[in-house]
């Protein structure tokens, strides 16, 4: 048979001409010579944060030049969802000035003492300095199932953004100009200011000049403000350390200042009437008033819900799909949930954390992995619990802009879920953990303390004491997503009043996590629940309310809510002694 005709190979006059053999003979040979590699290593090692800037111009062809590094960035999907806002305008740069001084006094008073009064010693933008500034918006209004590669990753777009800037910090390095990045803003502030419409966002603001600065080592490493950590350090190998060994990020929030807490009291002692005549409500007042001195007007029910698999071990009265049937309901407005929180003048922000029929109108944070039923498999993978935690941040944020945050939850089978998570936290056993449950018969509470003690000896062959890994284990999507919106409201400064069990070891579980954040709880009431007292104890709270409600939906956090809000009138309007 006769060898097969060769012939040379069609090389294409577009795109990549290199042949497969030519790639494999030689797979270095994509490589930039040693010059420009050391060349990259310098501008990458050299990049600063610059605070202080000459009042010079900057040339139009290298703002191009930077603009249009930030364009040849990364995208997901090739989506390319940056725009560039050049700010030349003084005075729009004074407003955002103004603005970030604001924020910076806002975050230092909600700092640790000491670590707040160096963050004022800092200087920490030159937005009145730099000749330019340049905004980084985000257009976030394509629905991300519509964009490639945001389906699963929603926030991709904004990594996309945050890739751009890095492009132009590097560029402007390069041509000797100075850049910083300053997110010392409320977003929806800055989108005002910037007249942004729904759906676009910020990613803060960048200064762009020539420096006044030349310094040889990043600025918070000179000032001491933290270290560098060692490369290997933040290397891992295949997977995250099952004795999660690594150092974790610092924290320095700190609870309402003692001035405000000392203010508050002296406050109320002015009021003509006798001091502490609305007990335990003038205990809750003046925590308010700790937090907000201003007080707050009206507040947010987060309302979240999930189905749990532990469930198919007949511990509830109920179908799974109640949870959803009242997720729409309060959707609607129609919730019991919902209703309540209209009634005491608040907004609802309903939360799909993990429902088998996704709750139209609800918003989405739901684990990607199939989710364990807690006796055989974990609730959750620790990547989901991390995701839904910071997603529930940024709801917690979100919430607190209203006021007052106030949780709920919605889960058939979350109470169980909750007692073997109190069981755990506390170090109770199935009969002090457990409780009858909303129509549940004497069958069922065997079988939950038989369930919460097989959880709990499942964890404690663990011998940790991490509440994220214990959330993974034992707890669920409206569990992770409440946990974080309380780290989220108290760290943007608002109350969080909590309902039933289920929520209090939410925040139980964030207060393992930032101790701090135990200033900014109020108890709103005491359910019915077995373990609900134990819990409140820990977090050293005295409900407001203790009616026996076994509603959920925060129903009892809305009441409490309606109360604390007609206490704050009362004391504004009450006469006052001399």
């Amino acid at each position: 048979m006769p060898e097969p005709t060769s012939f040379p190979r069609p090389v294409p006059t577009v795109g990549d001409t290199s042949a497969a053999h030519e790639r494999a003979a030689d797979p270095r040979g994509w490589a930039f010579d040693e010059q420009t590699i050391q060349a990259l290593d310098s501008v990458l090692t050299a990049r600063r944060d610059i605070r202080r800037f000459r009042p010079d111009p900057v040339p139009e062809e290298l703002v191009r030049a930077v603009i249009e590094s930030g364009h040849a960035g990364p995208s997901v999907g090739h989506s390319q969802p940056w725009r560039f806002i050049v700010v030349e305008d003084a005075a729009l740069r004074d407003r955002a000035a103004a603005m970030a001084d604001k924020s910076r006094l806002w975050q230092a008073a909600r700092m640790a003492p000491e670590r707040g009064q160096q963050l004022l010693d800092l200087k920490l933008e030159g937005l009145r300095e730099a000749p330019l500034g340049l905004v980084v918006a985000c257009d976030r209004r394509a629905p991300a199932v519509g964009v490639l590669g945001r389906a699963t990753f929603t926030d991709a777009d904004m990594w996309s953004c945050a890739a751009a800037i890095e492009n132009m910090w590097l560029t402007a390095r390069a041509h000797g100009l100075g850049m910083g990045w300053v997110t010392l803003f409320q977003p929806e502030e800055l989108a005002e200011l910037l007249g942004l419409p729904e759906g676009v966002e910020t990613l803060g603001w960048l200064c762009l000049g020539w420096p006044d600065e030349r310094p040889p080592a990043p600025g918070l490493q000179r000032l001491a403000w933290s270290t560098k950590l060692p490369v290997d350090d933040v290397v891992l190998r295949d997977r995250w350390p099952a004795d999660d060994s690594l150092v974790k990020p610092t924290s320095h929030l700190r609870a309402p200042a003692q001035d405000r807490v000392v203010h508050a009291t002296d406050d109320a002692d002015d009021l003509l009437t006798t001091p502490g005549s609305l007990g335990v409500l003038d205990r809750a007042l003046n925590r308010v008033e700790a937090v907000r001195p201003q007080g707050v007007d009206g507040g947010c029910l987060v309302l979240a819900a999930a189905d749990h698999p532990v469930t198919s071990h007949r511990i509830s009265s109920f179908e799974t799909h109640v949870t959803a049937d009242v997720m729409r309901a309060n959707v609607a407005g129609q919730g019991m949930g919902a209703v309540a929180a209209a009634g005491a003048g608040l907004s609802s922000l309903v939360v799909d954390a993990g429902i088998e029929a996704p709750v139209a109108g609800a918003r989405g944070a739901r684990p990607l992995d199939p989710r364990g039923d807690l006796l055989a498999t974990d609730a959750l993978s620790s990547d989901d619990a991390e995701a839904l935690i910071q997603h529930g941040k940024q709801l917690g944020c979100e919430a607190a802009a209203h006021g007052m945050v106030v949780l709920g939850e919605v889960g058939i089978g979350n109470t169980t879920v909750a007692s073997a998570l109190a069981s755990v936290l506390l170090d109770l056993d199935a009969d002090q953990s457990v409780g009858l449950g909303t129509a549940a018969d004497a069958d069922m509470v065997a079988r939950k303390r038989v369930l919460v003690t097989g959880a709990r000896e499942r964890w404690l062959a663990k011998h940790s004491d991490d509440p994220m890994q214990l959330l993974a284990a034992l707890g669920g999507g409206e569990f992770a997503v409440l946990s974080g919106v309380v780290l989220g409201a108290a760290g943007a400064g608002a109350v969080v009043v909590l309902d039933g069990l289920a929520t209090s070891v939410a925040a139980l579980l964030a207060v393992r996590m930032e101790p701090a954040v135990q200033g900014y709880l109020i108890a709103g009431q005491q359910s019915r629940e077995t373990a609900h007292a134990a819990v409140l104890t820990e977090l050293g709270l005295e409900p407001l309310l203790a009616m026996r409600l076994r509603s959920g939906e925060g129903v009892g956090g809305c009441l409490a809510a309606s109360l604390l809000l007609q206490g704050q009138r009362m004391r504004r309007l009450v006469a006052r002694t001399r």
